[in-house]
């Protein structure tokens, strides 16, 4: 039996000090607020977690979360399919009730069409016994190729066993050979998995260099350099060894999980693509780093609108990172002058799970983060050159997350109406409290109703919805090919779910890419589509959500408005195309060498 550790205060990611300490500042901000907004007590609720400061003085303006007051959303539906389609995996966290930090972390996975049949298949790291390190005993990684009508377990054949305790899964084609590979985030080495274009895989994470032995988390492919082929940003979290936990004990002298202020931060690394199958860290020398770390999150994509890719970090406990590029894919961080490092009364928040889309129509892509208990999730807005606004009070989202602890969350117009989609995975950390396994939440977005705001509707949204799990990895796919955006989550130590969007929605239109001298599957491709006089903007991003990867893909909601749409394409290495006239109710594949082409289904015999 291993030793038992403890913790210094109860939650791993609880955020850090109360607002009551801040600067005379933002006191001064605070009671002027009052002021404007009327004195609201806004406290943490009795069962905060000690050390949280949570929303202690939130002074944003509630309206109540509620969908029978607002008629016009549209029905959205989600119904649980994995047992049917035989996606029958379980994340196993091996807890043992000693409380390891990383216990409460993993949960990641990846679809990728590995075999190059046209279908999507779908990649899960797996955890076991920390405390032992990896050895032939533990549980293995799964790959499930999709067939015609169910999903069939490949992993024997596919790959060599992989056994270190995995966190996430970052699926790239970093040869761009057409075949995508697989890079696996664990509690030490990591993993990157060259794809033989066979069907098998092979174990190349000594020759590139990529194998780092930091506790990883989430990780991203994007071509940071534009010089065509794929790099790899790797989130680092706490410098803690499972086989030798250091002590930790709550305010009662009892052992519990370790807070993260009890352990150092561990930096995030960056891989630069050679070009012949090696990687060089160069995180430092591209002004990829910054004080405190411990990333849990990543997203890249442009949110300056100046076509060069930017980088936003998800840190727990401490300020978030915002890497802007300057060009020359060199980086500054500047969170906290762009207002996306700390929430609105500048606590900082445990965060983990990250969102992004362009939700209030504005041509710029926002980010809405998931957090501990207490705390609530953050709306960030991006009203750049500015920077970001926290707006989460302000549009609705405050008070319906203040009970729940959130790990992956995906923005997607589900319903396809034009409107935007929030959805978010939670689950506790600590296996001890009460609350451990959670509810997901839904929210709809209504952006034309007089007060644009979010509303709740997770209650409506289906049987799933009512379930407790222990939520953490959300993947977005068009697993069944009707243009719908369904869901893959993963949960801790109960099956994953596959949920298939059965909402009623409206017109869709749906994008891949194919590069040619940009990489294979479009990674930082802009599409701005209009139809008449509307107009929207999406990006194939790099990372999101939490230790997970989306299918490549774009889908744009378009409502009831059947007409034919027009496209501009921005690449990453700066070509830019433009075309018209295409009919909606389909998927379409866009080539950098010039074409445009219907995608037709899959064969259901093949």
């Amino acid at each position: 039996m291993r030793k038992a550790r403890a913790s210094g205060r109860p939650g791993l990611f609880a955020l850090m000090g109360s607002t009551c300490d801040q600067s005379m500042r933002t006191v001064a901000v605070l009671l002027l607020a009052l002021v404007v907004l009327g004195c609201r007590d806004a406290a943490p609720k009795p069962d905060a977690e000690p050390g949280s400061a949570g929303s202690l003085f939130h002074v944003d303006v509630e309206l109540p979360a509620d969908t029978e007051s607002n008629p016009e959303l549209s029905p959205t539906l989600f119904e649980d399919v994995a047992p049917v389609w035989g996606l029958d995996f379980t994340y196993d966290n091996g807890a043992q009730g000693e409380l390891l930090m990383v216990e409460a972390t993993g949960g990641g996975a990846g679809w990728l069409d590995y075999d190059g049949d046209g279908r999507w298949d779908v990649y899960f790291c797996q955890g076991g016994d920390a405390g032992r390190g990896p050895d032939d005993q533990q549980p293995v990684d799964r790959l499930f190729r999709r067939l015609a009508d169910r999903f069939a377990d490949v992993t024997p054949r596919a790959l060599p066993p992989e056994t270190f305790y995995g966190q996430g899964v970052a699926i790239g084609d970093f040869n761009n050979d057409g075949f995508d590979d697989i890079y696996v985030t664990n509690v030490g080495r990591n993993t990157l998995f060259q794809n033989q274009g066979d069907g098998t895989f092979l174990d190349v994470t000594d020759a590139s260099g990529t194998g780092d032995i930091r506790w990883s988390s989430s990780a991203a492919w994007y071509d940071i350099d534009a010089d065509g082929d794929l790099d790899l940003y790797v989130c680092n979290y706490c410098i803690y060894d499972p086989r030798r936990p250091i002590p930790c004990l709550n305010a009662l002298g009892e052992p519990s999980i370790c807070h993260p202020k009890d352990v150092e931060p561990w930096e995030d690394e960056f891989f630069i693509n050679q070009g012949d199958g090696r990687f060089t860290p160069e995180a430092k020398a591209r002004g990829l780093f910054g004080p405190g770390n411990k990333a849990l999150g990543v997203v890249i994509a442009d949110f300056t609108a100046d076509h060069l890719p930017d980088i936003y970090v998800a840190n727990d406990t401490t300020p978030n990172f915002f890497f802007r590029n300057l060009g020359d894919a060199r980086f500054v961080e500047e969170a906290k002058v762009r207002g996306c490092a700390v929430d609105r009364n500048g606590a900082r928040q445990a965060s983990m799970g990250l969102a992004v889309g362009d939700y209030d129509g504005n041509g710029l892509l926002d980010i809405y983060s998931t957090h501990f208990r207490n705390e609530s999730n953050t709306l960030y807005k991006n009203i750049w050159p500015a920077g970001f606004e926290d707006v989460t009070g302000l549009e609705g989202l405050h008070e319906p997350t203040l009970g729940y602890l959130g790990f992956g969350t995906v923005m997607v117009d589900f319903d396809q109406d034009g409107l935007a989609e929030l959805f978010v995975a939670n689950g506790h950390i600590d296996s001890k409290n009460p609350q451990h396994a959670m509810e997901a939440q839904l929210f709809k977005y209504n952006g034309r109703a007089q007060r644009p705001r979010w509303y709740d509707y997770s209650k409506q949204a289906g049987p799933y919805f009512a379930r407790q799990v222990v939520g953490r990895g959300v993947a977005t796919v068009d697993f069944d090919e009707d243009g719908g955006v369904d869901l893959l989550v993963v949960h801790q130590n109960s099956p994953v779910s596959l949920l298939r969007n059965s909402s009623e929605r409206g017109h869709w239109i749906k994008f891949f890419f194919r590069g040619r001298r940009q990489n294979r599957r479009g990674i930082g491709v802009e599409v701005v589509l209009r139809q008449g006089e509307r107009r929207w903007v999406q990006q194939l991003c790099g990372g999101s959500s939490y230790v997970v990867t989306h299918q490549p893909m774009l889908v744009f909601g378009l409502g009831p408005d059947s007409q034919p749409v027009d496209i501009q394409v921005f690449w990453p290495g700066g070509q830019v195309q433009s075309f018209q006239q295409l009919a909606v109710d389909a998927a379409w594949c866009v080539d950098e060498n010039g074409g445009v082409t219907v995608v037709a289904p899959v064969d259901p015999s093949r």
